[in-house]
C-alpha cells in the first residue's frame, strides 16, 4: 500500500505520530530503505515490519512523522538520546521534509543526540554531516542485524546549532 506522491509544491506538517499511523510508518520504512539501500538484505516481510512498528516502536520511542496531502511521507523515532528512524518516502525526498524531521528531533533532545548511518550510504551521511553530526565510531557490521558496515554519529549543539533548520512563518512547514 504505497500513498500516492503528493505534488511538490503540496505543503507538509510535521505531527507526532499516533497508533493509527503504524501501517502508514512502516510503509515509509519499508519503501525508503528498499530504494535507498538496495544492497541490504530483505530480512523482515511486511507483516513483521508491521508488527515492529506497532508494538515496538510506537509504544517505546517518540515518534514524529510528517503528513503530505493526507498520506505519511517520513518519520523520526527518538529512541532516549539515539535518532533510530529518520525515513522519507523516495518520491517526497529533496523539499526539506527530512531536514524539519530532523530539526524537530534536534529541538526535542537539545543536549545533543546520536544516531546510526550505514558507510555506504554516502547520500545520508552527507545528510547528517552538513547538519553538523560528527562520526565518533565505525563498525564492521557485527553490531547490526543486516552485518553491513556502519558509522555512529555524533551531534552536540553549539550555539549556531539548528538555524539553518529555522522555518518561521514558512507556508510549506507547519508544526502542531
Amino acid at each position: 500500500m504505497m500513498p500516492p506522491r503528493t505534488a511538490e509544491s503540496s505543503p507538509f506538517l510535521i505531527r507526532p505520530a499516533e497508533t493509527r499511523d503504524a501501517e502508514a510508518i512502516a510503509v515509509v520504512l519499508r519503501t525508503s530503505m528498499r530504494e535507498a539501500l538496495p544492497y541490504l538484505p530483505d530480512l523482515h516481510t511486511a507483516d513483521e515490519d508491521l508488527a515492529w512498528v506497532a508494538n515496538v516502536v510506537l509504544p517505546h520511542q517518540e515518534v514524529w512523522v510528517a503528513e503530505a496531502g493526507g498520506h505519511v511521507v517520513g518519520v523520526a523515532a527518538l529512541d532516549g538520546d539515539m535518532l533510530a528512524q529518520l525515513y522519507i518516502l523516495p518520491g517526497e525526498q529533496g523539499r526539506g521534509i527530512g531536514s524539519a524531521l530532523l530539526a524537530t528531533a534536534m529541538a526535542r533532545r537539545p543536549t545533543g543526540m546520536r544516531l546510526y548511518a550505514f558507510q555506504r550510504n554516502t547520500r545520508a551521511r552527507g545528510f547528517y554531516e552538513r547538519r553538523g553530526f560528527v562520526g565518533v565510531e565505525f563498525g564492521d557490521g557485527s553490531g547490526n542485524e543486516e552485518g553491513e558496515p556502519d558509522v555512529l554519529y555524533q551531534w552536540t549543539p553549539t550555539e549556531d546549532s539548528g538555524k539553518e533548520f529555522e522555518l518561521p512563518g514558512s507556508p510549506e512547514v507547519q508544526t502542531l
